[in-house]
């Protein structure tokens, strides 16, 4: 029972083995024509010369910096502040997903493969923003259905239904979560960040993302013989309709834009007004010379 667990790490190792290295890491180690070659195979004619142009510009910048940033750093810069609170918390909205796979079948583990593989496709013809929104939502009406059965069968009522939509309720979670939920802060979190915080900012919205497994795993029982299923799952639906609305307000549709155009998002919604003036001017003291 043990050792099955480690076929699907064997099978990904064997895959991860044909996996091209980082073209940006290609760029800092001065191989641009490999780093070109997987581009080109990621990207098409008009974004090609795009993504070049980027990595070209910034790989200066990026082997002065990227030994310099610290922690500390990741909260002296505002709009570097505001990108990795909305990747932290992308990764706390799905934290309760963990603790339900506990009690699923194989039948909705199957389901959850499933709509994983549909979320790779859904991701890049969706949106990332919009992805997370109607999982969200459909994680809330499925953990609602829950809590319903759950107080249903703790009114004493032998009625098998209850079991049945208990039932219905998990295979609608998986398969609401599993496509949106699932992969959307992964994605989201590899696209927010500048070159030179993007290691340091995904291994710290990674760690909240196992913090906060942790702590539903430690207090989920606990929660649950306080008030109840029923009303656990109530508050976990209430939890998930906070990150509907962290979604809404902080979070940025990141598909089909360049790290330049995720970053001038980022320090439009720190700076406001102040630095699309400051970009004006500089761009009017660009073009007088």
């Amino acid at each position: 029972m043990v050792g099955i667990a480690g076929v699907p790490a064997v099978i990904q190792f064997c895959i991860m083995l044909c996996l091209p290295e980082s073209p940006r890491w290609l760029f800092m180690k001065d191989d641009k024509a490999k780093a070109i070659a997987i581009l080109s195979k990621i990207y098409d004619v008009a974004r090609l010369q795009d993504e070049i142009d980027h990595l070209s510009f910034t790989e200066e910048e990026e082997c002065q910096n990227r030994n310099d940033v610290k922690i500390s750093d990741v909260f002296k810069s505002k709009e570097i502040r505001l990108a990795f609170f909305v990747g932290a918390g992308l990764q706390m909205a799905g934290f309760s997903s963990n603790q339900l796979a506990l009690l699923l079948s194989l039948i909705i583990a199957a389901m959850n493969a499933a709509g994983t593989v549909l979320g790779i496709y859904l991701i890049d013809h969706f949106g990332r923003k919009k992805l997370a929104i109607s999982s969200l939502v459909g994680v809330i009406a499925s953990l609602v259905i829950l809590a319903g059965a759950f107080f249903g069968k703790s009114s004493g009522s032998s009625n098998e239904l209850y079991g049945w939509i208990a039932v219905l309720g998990l295979a609608l979670y998986i398969a609401c979560f599993s496509p949106g939920m699932g992969p959307v802060p992964w994605t989201v979190n590899s696209e927010i960040y500048p070159e030179q915080y993007r290691g340091i900012c995904g291994g710290m919205s990674a760690t909240v993302n196992w913090i906060s497994n942790l702590i539903v795993a430690q207090t989920f029982l606990s929660v649950v013989e306080a008030v109840g299923t029923g009303s656990t799952f109530l508050m976990l639906a209430g939890i998930a309709l906070l990150a509907v609305v962290f979604v809404i307000v902080f979070v940025p549709e990141t598909m089909g834009l360049t790290f330049v155009e995720v970053e001038r998002i980022w320090k439009e919604m720190a700076w406001g007004s102040s630095y699309n003036t400051e970009s004006f001017l500089e761009q009017g003291t660009t073009n007088e010379s």
